[in-house]
């Protein structure tokens, strides 16, 4: 999502203060195979970064998840099919305030129209170039003024420019997220860097962000692919701030291979398994860091189901609680309302039994088996909804099924940004 130079100014205003879950971005420091960096396209902003180029070395593999909203951008259909073409990637290219989404044939063209741009620059052929957009849905591409300032950008990419890359393909967020981990492949170190974005429409079912991570190791396209589809199922598909799924999801890792490790096996196996753990646990890390920053957000919520018949139900019944407008108001107004929650878990279509579950809020249990706690004192419960993080535990007593999902309380900011969107 992104706002006119209008809105975006009453945007700016409205969170002035700063999201007070922000997480300071941490140190990205060069990656062997990687230049990136920023420029003002003038897309739709005026007097900020807008466009974002990352160039890759030769030999570079890819993978990508992306949206299931059935009207996906045109860039997502641009990956999709650069990605059946082949596994390799030598430049992504991101801009900020205009999705491309719902543009018809000129919006197909405009994506050719970038990645022959780019590859021209980068030497490569146009497939190998992957694209992103963020931003107002409906309306045409400025595909000239991104072009144009392609060849500057190209001509500054530098191997430290990570952070102007982070903060240039931001919309509403109120600040950049990043996170790196390290990893062994054969005893040899790697590292995984990464950056995204996301602040509103997010919803699982991919979460609605731009996710863009790189690691030095070598590692084959069907191995990458698959250790990114089980990092998303457990980080961005438990994520969620609004119910509302876009069309512009998307997650792309690239392995520039740079890193002198043992040849990784095509299927990855147990050589991998310390990097799919780091890279699950960065995705997770990223994930979280979208949630905190949830459009006009207060509380960071994390909600973990145990005891349900299997991890799906117990997934979909957090899912349901996450995303239920009282129970999140509720949070909002720091109001420790655990009926709320009690009826969200009953509405979810997944098997529950009011006389089996039971409910925490902050690590205090208010009900077990389906009445509130004897001599139950709301005091703690009402000290901890005053903070900044919030837990609430639901245990429905059923089976073995568990399952953790992070969302954020619903604020008056939130309609503030969104009433006035496009304005």
């Amino acid at each position: 999502m992104a706002p006119s130079a209008k809105s975006a100014a009453k945007s700016a205003a409205k969170k002035s203060s700063g999201s007070p879950l922000c997480v300071p971005l941490p140190e990205l420091l060069p990656l062997a195979g990687v230049r990136l960096g920023a420029a003002a396209a003038g897309i739709r902003y005026q007097g900020r970064t807008d466009l974002v180029m990352v160039e890759l070395a030769a030999g570079t593999t890819v993978a990508g998840v992306f949206t299931r909203n059935k009207c996906p951008g045109a860039p997502v259909d641009w990956n999709r099919a650069a990605l059946k073409k082949g596994r390799k990637a030598r430049a992504v290219v991101i801009n900020a305030g205009n999705a491309n989404v719902f543009t018809g044939k000129i919006g197909a063209a405009a994506t050719r129209t970038t990645a022959e741009a780019a590859a021209e620059l980068v030497g490569c052929k146009p497939r190998e170039v992957m694209l992103a957009s963020t931003g107002v849905i409906g309306e045409v591409m400025a595909v000239d003024k991104l072009v144009a300032a392609l060849p500057a950008l190209h001509g500054a990419l530098a191997e430290d420019s990570w952070e102007a890359a982070a903060r240039g393909i931001l919309t509403t967020d109120t600040f950049p997220k990043g996170a790196v981990r390290k990893a062994s492949i054969g005893g040899v170190e790697v590292t995984l860097q990464g950056f995204c974005k996301g602040s509103g429409m997010i919803a699982p079912d991919m979460a609605t962000m731009l996710c863009f991570v790189f690691t030095d190791a070598k590692i084959p396209p069907e191995a990458l692919q698959a250790a990114l589809a089980k990092g998303v199922d457990t980080s961005f598909n438990c994520t969620t701030v609004d119910s509302d799924t876009s069309t512009s999801d998307t997650v792309l890792l690239f392995a520039t291979g740079q890193a002198k490790h043992p040849r990784v096996p095509a299927e990855g196996g147990a050589m991998l398994r310390g990097f799919r753990a780091a890279l699950s646990d960065l995705l997770a890390d990223l994930a979280q860091q979208v949630a905190r920053d949830g459009e006009g957000a207060r509380h960071f919520i994390r909600i973990d189901v145990t005891g349900a018949a299997s991890n799906g139900s117990a997934r979909r019944v957090a899912k349901v609680v996450a995303e239920s407008p009282l129970v999140k108001t509720a949070v909002a107004g720091e109001d420790a309302n655990w009926g709320r929650i009690v009826a969200a878990v009953g509405r979810a279509g997944e098997p529950a039994d009011r006389d089996t579950l039971s409910i925490a809020i902050g690590g205090v249990w208010m009900a077990r088996n389906g009445t509130v706690v004897d001599g139950y004192d709301e005091a703690p419960v009402a000290q901890h909804m005053k903070g900044h993080e919030i837990h609430i535990e639901i245990d429905l007593g059923l089976g073995r099924g568990k399952a953790t999902v992070w969302t954020c309380d619903l604020t008056h900011g939130y309609i503030d940004i969104n009433a006035d969107y496009r304005s």
